[in-house]
């Protein structure tokens, strides 16, 4: 069951451990279709992985198949499904920048074009919660704020999205805008911030990303369509 999607979650676990958003067995993936949520299993690391260690539950938590045990985060995943029917897919992750960050203040401004793109704004911080526990969606969900990205203070990133690629790029922008912030801190000075202004033209740019969307308004019809990414 779910073939295809498993490989995609076995696939975007890889692809977080490149990005050194996790290590080892960190972290934790899943992806929603229907009633049913394929979630990854606990203490496995992604590249050893193969399908059939991806498990399904319903949205309570019950195993509809799979015999390996479930993530230790699954209850809190699932809170955060439930809390949004377009979410489609949760991601988990213990990224180092982004958890600094969350050490240090209560919310990471917005202050480059691709956070802006793929988050939808500054990311807030969520109060400690304890691992494996539906407390930790919970918290999650009251952070978002209208963000695909919120930061767990001493733990890590919940990121969402209406598909696993959406969920995907809100951890890895997240990750390259708090590792630009940490610079821009240590230099000193005072940091440049986007307007409100800047940031609402940027998340709508994103929306034209892609060789899959409407071409981004002005472009020539001799143009590539691209607007630089």
């Amino acid at each position: 069951m779910y073939q295809k999607e498993k490989n995609e979650v076995i696939k975007a676990g890889m692809t977080l451990d490149r990005y050194e958003l996790i290590a080892l067995s960190g972290g934790n993936i899943s992806m929603r279709i229907g009633d049913h949520v394929l979630v990854t299993p606990s203490g496995m690391i992604y590249e050893d992985m193969v399908e059939d260690d991806v498990l399904v539950v319903d949205l309570f938590g019950k195993v509809i198949e799979g015999t390996r045990k479930p993530s230790v985060d699954t209850g809190a995943l699932l809170y955060v499904f439930r809390s949004d029917e377009n979410i489609k897919a949760v991601i988990h992750t213990h990224q180092p920048y982004a958890t600094a960050v969350g050490l240090v203040t209560d919310e990471l401004p917005c202050n480059l074009t691709t956070m802006a793109n793929a988050v939808n704004g500054s990311v807030h911080v969520a109060p400690y919660s304890s691992t494996a526990t539906e407390q930790m969606g919970i918290e999650a969900v009251n952070y978002l704020d209208g963000r695909l990205a919120v930061i767990l203070k001493h733990h890590g990133v919940i990121a969402v999205g209406n598909s696993l690629k959406q969920a995907l790029y809100a951890c890895i922008y997240l990750e390259e805008a708090a590792k630009t912030y940490a610079i821009a801190r240590s230099l000193g000075g005072t940091m440049a911030m986007l307007t409100d202004d800047q940031i609402e033209q940027a998340v709508d740019v994103f929306r034209y990303y892609g060789q899959n969307t409407p071409k981004y308004p002005g472009v020539a019809d001799n143009d590539s369509g691209s607007i630089g990414k």
